[in-house]
């Protein structure tokens, strides 16, 4: 898409203005979603406002150019102003009967709440009265005005937003009312000459009155909101391109705070925490869309609507059918009704749970509305982990403290952060903290990442911190009233209990449950409709995926996940438990052979008993042994610790400068070959043991770690069939098994045909070959210098996360072509941990991998993500949908 994106914007470059009335084919690339979506929605005759649309070219060009409007940017804006005066027979600065726009942002990817919009823009002094005159309501055209100067101050010149809301806040205390629609008339005109004296002080200049002035700085100002430090963190974070640009979409304004016969609000055609079918969202009478998405007034259920705004509610339950039915996809809708009159200001595809989404996907299917395929390629791979997110253990005993509105489900629990920044830094630094606010703003989004979930005392269901809790898979709780926060003396106060950042509290957005101590989370249990997808995803890809699991109960929950075996299992954790430890450091400490195979053989019971846990939770499927990787002193303790001067004196010896790259892998096997014979017994004598019991024989694959030579694996691929056979021998049975290598060396990708002529099978171990292939060590990259990596753009994906597929994956490449060159039927697989990684999964599919293994909780992100892959290659995409 990104490739899309960028390509069809240098088409264009002569036009950068488009009226929703012939703009429905341009497309939201040049249009952004919104200016799309509204210029859609007007060729299907739903009631939008009059306006237009500056393209995201324009926005481009600015950034380009350092800041500066591109030439006849200015003279198209002023000929689609002129029509739209035309159109409405108001004049923009009139001073009689005013046109009003708002000023609204719009990128071709939804950002929501990530840049800027201003509303009522064209008042000023003389335009306000002629607005109180020609509508007969002052407070109505007060109201305006003093949002105006507070939203421009704000946005164009960067006025604290909390300067205005401290005189509101003030206003409504000396007139002793606790909302803003409770002030009068006359509270609001002295409201503005206040906010007029704030924008003075903070910018040493007086509020614009020129209707044009304003337009032309606040067009520059919605673009300069694309490069806001909250806009590129989730860009980042949802891995969309930064130099796409936002457009900027000018709307003649309509009002939601004439009166009671006026409102504004924010809906769903289903709902995006459950899926359920059906018109969800709030609303509020008397006030502008701000209010609602800000949480500055905690608006009502859409369904009272009917009884408040009866005709205005038939309508729009309407136009919500028609909009779903023409998209064919869950849509996001901001309204406004103003004195009876409907308006749709915006549609766009709805942001949903994970739970959400896999309901409506399913239910689109049956209701005819979209395909299998198309419902498959609509989940995203990564929000499945929402699904595995903790849950309150229903036998935990608990009193919640609170309670405010289930804005995103899950459980979460952490220590209070009551700001942003706290909560980054704490959360980088490996702290489990929750965000706890007034309410969030878009300036929040750093702190949002890294808490485990966010609690606020103010907004709604389709307040800010919900939408985005929400599209992040993080647990949230919004409009908890009980909830008080003293930012000077940093505590909270919560039901009377004051709270430091040192108090833990676990939050439930499942039921907006808020608990004043550490509450037991369990995970979740995957619902039908997780079964239904994935099933149908398992009925298109072509990628296996298996498990990296150690032990039989990592085994046993790939299996549950969908796991078609194991792919990675990995020894060496097997000897680090208690009552094994002991054994392992006796077989490191022997003087020779002899006591170091009496220690072996203690171990092998302990083995063989792992192994039988393996292949029967695996029955049928296959499991992949890794012969003993680390280097031996990773078994011993810090030197400091030593039980012995033997001991430290073996430590010692032990000990090399760089072990990654020492005595490690197939190299210990080649020095300390029974080892690896002790651990083939094991392997051959639980996988007979299990057959006999089972009558199901595992399909056993012994993987030979870190070989980058040929004679490497040729002599160990002789030790293992020469000792397997001895044990099939010995119990006269015969059992299948193959005998291969993790490619995780540059060289072993190089040398690919000679290792490949030794080997049944690949199995490339992705983590260690980014580490050699790019000589970052990974523990000493992500703590250093990896995070300014990301930042600055020298790199655009975390090399551990996400596959470098111009040079791990190219040696990759290679690996393939000349090991198939040499043995066609070779099985080939990947076991680290992009094996779960969407992306990477679908570089896999595209280089013929047979399978991808990864983490069991990360299964079923690879079934879907094999499955999204084939149905690329094939064509069926997820269609961008909606503004």
């Amino acid at each position: 898409m990104e490739g899309a994106l960028r390509a069809k914007i240098p088409r264009l470059m002569t036009r950068y203005v488009y009226s929703f009335a012939d703009g429905a084919d341009a497309g939201r690339e040049l249009l952004g979603g919104k200016g799309a979506g509204l210029a859609e929605m007007t060729a299907l005759g739903i009631p939008v406002p009059t306006g237009f649309t500056v393209s995201t070219a324009a926005c481009v060009e600015y950034m380009k150019n350092g800041r500066e409007l591109p030439e006849g940017l200015e003279e198209e804006i002023d000929e689609h102003l002129g029509r739209l005066e035309e159109a409405t027979g108001k004049r923009f600065g009139d001073s009689d009967d005013p046109l009003l726009v708002s000023v609204r942002s719009g990128a071709a990817v939804s950002m929501p709440g990530m840049m800027d919009s201003i509303l009522n823009l064209g008042l000023n002094d003389v335009a306000a009265e002629g607005l109180a005159r020609s509508t007969g309501n002052a407070r109505f055209a007060y109201d305006a005005y003093r949002r105006l100067v507070q939203m421009y101050g704000e946005v164009v010149d960067g006025v604290d937003p909390h300067r205005f809301e401290d005189a509101l806040d003030e206003r409504k205390r000396a007139r002793g009312v606790s909302q803003d629609v409770d002030l009068s008339a006359d509270d609001l005109r002295e409201l503005v000459g206040r906010f007029k004296e704030l924008y003075r002080e903070g910018t040493g200049r007086e509020f614009a009155q020129d209707p044009r002035a304003q337009l032309e700085r606040a067009t520059r100002a919605v673009f300069d909101s694309w490069n806001t430090p909250r806009a590129q963190v989730y860009r980042r974070a949802n891995e969309i391109p930064d130099d796409l640009g936002t457009a900027v979409n000018v709307v003649q304004m309509v009002f939601g705070n004439k009166g009671e016969d006026s409102g504004t609000g924010v809906c769903f055609t289903r709902d995006p925490s459950t899926g359920e079918a059906g018109i969800w969202g709030e609303f509020l009478v008397n006030a502008q869309g701000e209010d609602v998405v800000a949480g500055i007034r905690t608006p009502e259920p859409l369904d009272r609507m009917s009884g408040r705004l009866p005709e205005a509610y038939e309508q729009l339950a309407d136009t919500l059918r028609r909009l779903e039915e023409h998209y064919r996809e869950m849509q996001d809708v901001e309204f406004t009704v103003e004195e009876g009159q409907l308006y749709i200001l915006q549609t766009r595809s709805g942001k949903r749970t994970a739970v959400a989404a896999l309901r409506i996907a399913v239910e689109m299917v049956e209701e005819g509305l979209i395909s299998r395929e198309e419902a498959i390629a609509r989940i995203e791979a990564a929000q499945l982990d929402q699904l595995l997110h903790p849950m309150i253990d229903p036998r935990a005993e608990y009193e919640a403290a609170a309670k405010g509105l289930n804005a995103s489900p899950g459980a979460a629990k952490g220590r209070v952060a009551l700001d942003a920044d706290s909560a980054e830094e704490r959360g980088k630094a490996g702290e489990d903290v929750i965000l706890v606010r007034r309410e969030t703003t878009p300036d929040d989004i750093h702190g949002l990442i890294q808490a485990r979930g966010v609690l606020t005392a103010h907004g709604g269901m389709t307040s800010h911190a919900a939408v985005v809790a929400r599209g992040m898979g993080k647990p949230c709780v919004a409009g908890c009233e009980a909830l008080s926060i003293d930012l000077e003396r940093r505590v909270a106060s919560i039901g009377g209990r004051e709270l430091t950042e040192e108090d833990m509290i676990t939050i439930d957005g499942g039921s907006g449950d808020v608990i004043l101590e550490d509450v037991d989370l369990v995970p979740p249990q995957i619902n039908e409709d997780f079964e239904t997808i994935l099933g149908w995803a398992d009925d298109v890809r072509r990628l296996k995926v298996r498990a990296n699991a150690d032990t039989p109960e990592d085994a046993a929950k790939a299996r549950e996940f969908g796991a078609e075996g194991i792919g990675l299992c990995r020894t060496e954790h097997m000897f680090m438990a208690e009552d094994r430890l002991p054994h392992m450091r006796a077989m490191i400490m022997a003087r020779g052979e002899e006591e170091r195979r009496a220690a072996l053989s203690e171990l092998l019971p302990f083995q063989q008993e792992d192994f039988e846990g393996i292949f029967e939770a695996m029955a049928g499927c296959p499991v992949t042994i890794r012969l003993l990787d680390p280097p031996l002193h990773e078994f011993l303790p810090p030197l400091e610790e030593a039980e012995s001067p033997e001991m430290a004196a073996r430590i010692r010896a032990l000990t090399e400068a760089n072990p990654m790259l020492g005595t490690r892998g197939c190299r210990l096997g080649l020095l300390f070959p029974e080892i690896y014979t002790m651990q083939v017994q094991a392997i051959i004598r639980a996988a007979l043991a299990v057959e006999e019991r089972t009558g199901d024989a595992p399909l056993v694959e012994i993987m030979h770690p870190l070989v980058g030579f040929a004679e490497e694996l040729r002599r160990l691929r002789e030790l293992t069939l020469d000792t397997a056979s001895a044990e099939l021998e010995q119990a006269e049975r015969e059992i299948e098994y193959l005998v291969g290598t993790m490619i995780e060396l540059p060289r072993a990708c190089v040398r690919a045909d000679e290792i490949a002529a030794q080997a049944d099978f690949f199995s490339f171990g992705t983590n260690d070959l980014t580490q050699t292939t790019l000589g970052f060590s990974r523990d000493d990259a992500e703590a250093g210098f990896l995070a300014h990596y990301l930042e600055n753009d020298v790199l655009e994906d975390n090399p551990f996360a996400t596959l470098d597929q111009s040079g791990v994956g190219d040696l990759m490449k290679l690996a393939i072509e000349r090991a198939r060159a040499v043995k066609p039927e070779i099985k080939l697989g990947i076991c680290g941990e992009h094996g779960g990684d969407p992306k990477s999964v679908a570089f896999c599919h595209a280089l013929g991998l047979d399978y991808v293994s990864c983490s069991p909780y990360r299964v079923p992100l690879a079934r879907l993500a094999a499955a999204q892959a084939a149905l690329s290659e094939a064509g069926v995409t997820a269609a961008a949908v909606g503004g």
